[in-house]
């Protein structure tokens, strides 16, 4: 059931990550995180602001794998940041974990992230939510939803459509830049500043 919700356009799954539960065992280490703020982005000759745009790619190539998959890719020369895969196998899409809140795993969570001020902090933005999740591109690829995988995602309940907020989208500019595909928890602490990219 979870595989064929994430088979739909990365727009509709966005909204239905967020209370979404990520669990990370990798290094042996387990650290639950609550999401609590997502992006969405298209595929080919769709989204301008997506790495899929123009086409296939050695590092967008996840992009187009089955509905499920764990899309980490590197940015700025210095992040990680973390996508859940959507749509059908061979079209491209897929959905930007933004922030999220810990939930189990805090202390090892404060470990690899000791610069932050708060607990609210420690995932409140994608490059902070993969740290504390210990993600490299090591997982890349992965099946989030394999019982033996290293990171596994869990769907919650749908959440009331009056509590999720949207907007542009975070640092996205050019033809992409006007495109309202950010969702959010309203009012969830956690949540990461919004930075549109003026046009």
């Amino acid at each position: 059931m979870e595989r064929e919700l994430l088979t739909q356009h990365p727009t509709v799954v966005a909204p239905l990550l967020l209370t979404a539960l990520l669990t990370s065992t990798v290094g042996g280490e387990r650290v639950v995180l609550r999401i609590t703020e997502v992006e969405a982005y298209g595929g080919v000759g769709e989204d301008p602001g997506s790495h899929a745009f123009r086409r296939m790619t050695p590092r967008n190539t996840t992009m187009f794998g089955r509905p499920g998959l764990l899309y980490v890719y590197f940015t700025y020369g210095m992040h990680f940041c973390s996508n859940v895969v959507t749509g059908p196998a061979g079209e491209a899409g897929a959905v930007l974990l933004r922030a999220g809140e810990i939930v189990e795993g805090i202390t090892i969570a404060r470990t690899r992230r000791p610069s932050s001020r708060s607990d609210r902090d420690l995932a409140r933005g994608p490059a902070r939510m993969t740290v504390a999740l210990g993600l490299t591109a090591d997982v890349d690829g992965i099946d989030l939803l394999s019982r033996t995988s290293p990171v596994r995602l869990k769907l919650g309940s749908p959440v009331d459509r009056a509590l999720v907020g949207t907007s542009t989208r975070t640092g996205v500019g050019g033809a992409g830049a006007g495109t309202p595909w950010r969702y959010f928890l309203r009012d969830d602490p956690t949540v990461s500043p919004h930075r549109p990219v003026r046009v």
